[in-house]
């Protein structure tokens, strides 16, 4: 399962990343890394972009970054 199929109000916990480079180096520099829980507050109408919380803060993610982050 990955951040894409998470519903607005669930939550899940980062298993892996599966981008690489510098795509994989932004995604951790937002805060995002394994272990750690994410909340899907909203997504839009056509499902770009998805406002998540992670670590105490509301970030705004691309379909194509969800795509890649692994959710367990």
């Amino acid at each position: 399962m990955t951040l894409k199929d998470l519903k607005p109000g669930q939550l899940g916990v980062v298993a892996s990343i599966g981008a690489t480079g510098p795509m994989k180096r932004r995604i951790m520099d937002m805060g995002i890394t394994p272990g750690v829980e994410i909340r899907v507050i909203k997504a839009a109408p056509l499902g770009d972009p998805v406002e998540v919380n992670v670590r105490g803060y509301e970030l705004s993610l691309r379909r194509e970054e969800t795509q890649r982050i692994e959710m367990r």
